[in-house]
């Protein structure tokens, strides 16, 4: 299992995850996107840094695998300053943001015309979900289900049939999220 900072920042997020009997974490992308949320409020209990938003990263996992078009010349990486936002071509043109790098100017926010990088995820801190494998057995874990107040996120049996626009990220999330498909259009 990999924490979603290896995913991200790694290239160790697996392309085509297969449904399972374990258990995943979901997140509701459409409900972080509303109006209803205007910042996460979730606390994280990640064991090696207590200030940690794990929540974040996992919304960023989600949205460049889901959300981002992969544009053939994307305006949001031609727009950093800092050389901080890479598209992997050689991972289906992923979006990985180098959090070293990134200066939270939020240019790649500006430039991107689909609004698929937004502002509250290019943040200067590297947030890290570990996805609390390690304890989920213990009362009140993972600790951003139980603290996030609009129901965005919650534990799923990966083999429970995938709802409409409801998707598995690599093999630790199953995210909702009105997807766009270039197929489609």
């Amino acid at each position: 299992m990999h924490t979603s900072a290896e995913q991200i920042y790694h290239g160790q997020l697996n392309p085509a995850p297969s449904q399972g009997e374990d258990m995943r974490l979901f997140v509701d992308l459409d409900i972080c996107a509303s109006e209803q949320c205007k910042c996460c409020e979730v606390q994280c209990s990640y064991f090696y840094h207590p200030e940690n938003n794990g929540a974040a990263s996992l919304l960023e996992l989600a949205t460049y695998s889901l959300v981002c078009r992969r544009c053939d010349e994307p305006h949001c990486v031609n727009a950093c300053p800092r050389e901080a936002l890479e598209q992997q071509r050689d991972q289906n043109k992923l979006l990985v943001r180098h959090t070293m790098r990134c200066v939270s100017c939020v240019s790649c926010s500006l430039a991107c015309p689909y609004g698929t990088i937004y502002p509250e995820h290019v943040a200067k801190i590297a947030h890290n979900c570990d996805f609390c494998f390690d304890r989920r057995d213990k009362t009140g874990e993972p600790l951003c289900i139980s603290t996030c107040p609009h129901g965005a996120l919650s534990l799923r049996p990966a083999s429970a049939p995938l709802d409409e626009n409801t998707f598995l990220v690599g093999d630790d999330l199953i995210v909702h999220s009105t997807h766009w498909e270039r197929e489609k259009v």
